[in-house]
């Protein structure tokens, strides 16, 4: 007799018709009745599938409609910190990138204050649009401590991107992640193609390296686009 629970039977066999193209994005998929009806199991059960695939981004539901097929959602892990362009390489898609700004400034109260930098420090700024197959997934707003890495001024970031590099002169030892749901102002509208009133993630990040905060960052992604998780441990029934 299989060990494997009936439930994940029927999400793996949901998964591998998504997986083979015999579902794609927006196609409806069987109800909670034809679940029941086509592999006899239990309502619970067929609930308990479609709650599971929903809740991990595959499957949509639209009220008194159906559950749909979900369009793919980019997943980062908060618990760790990536290079993007390697993200979307392991995604074996093309990774770009778009240099809005890269420039000396004098930082607000709010920078200095992240980077434990006296009022009216000078800081390293930039700003890049990360893409993937051109299509623009994450924007880059950071600030980086000058005493960490004088040089980053001088970097060409269409070869390597800012975390490539600060990670390389100053290796990371410690980190922040601070998630928001936000709504774009134009500006970032216009950076990221997104709509007016599309919702966005926010991440802010702060790094440090041997006690000395390296660089804060608000990094931007479309709300349709991304997905941000955090998972410790081995989840429960997997």
């Amino acid at each position: 007799m299989s060990a494997i629970p009936r439930y994940r039977h029927i999400k793996d066999a949901i998964l591998d018709r998504i997986g083979q193209g015999k579902l794609v994005p927006g196609d409806r998929i069987s109800s909670e009745n034809e679940i029941v009806a086509e592999f006899g199991v239990s309502r619970m059960t067929a609930n308990r599938v479609l709650r599971e695939l929903m809740f991990a981004g595959v499957l949509t539901r639209v009220p008194g409609v159906g559950t749909f097929v979900a369009a793919p959602r980019i997943q980062t892990d908060l618990l760790h910190i990536r290079n993007i362009a390697d993200e979307v390489h392991d995604r074996r898609q093309a990774y770009s990138a778009r240099i809005v700004t890269v420039a000396a400034i004098e930082a607000t109260g709010t920078v200095t204050q992240a980077l434990n930098l006296p009022s009216g420090s000078a800081v390293l700024h930039s700003v890049i649009v990360h893409h993937e197959n051109g299509q623009p997934i994450q924007l880059e707003d950071r600030y980086v401590n000058p005493a960490v890495a004088p040089d980053y001024l001088s970097v060409d970031f269409q070869a390597i991107t800012p975390n490539a590099y600060l990670t390389g002169v100053a290796p990371i030892t410690g980190f922040e992640h601070i998630v928001e749901a936000i709504l774009p102002d134009a500006r970032t509208c216009e950076l990221l193609g997104v709509g007016k009133g599309e919702p966005c993630l926010r991440l802010f990040r702060r790094t440090w390296s041997a006690g000395i905060a390296v660089s804060c960052a608000w990094l931007t992604h479309p709300g349709h686009r991304y997905r941000l998780e955090a998972r410790s441990g081995q989840p429960e029934g997997s």
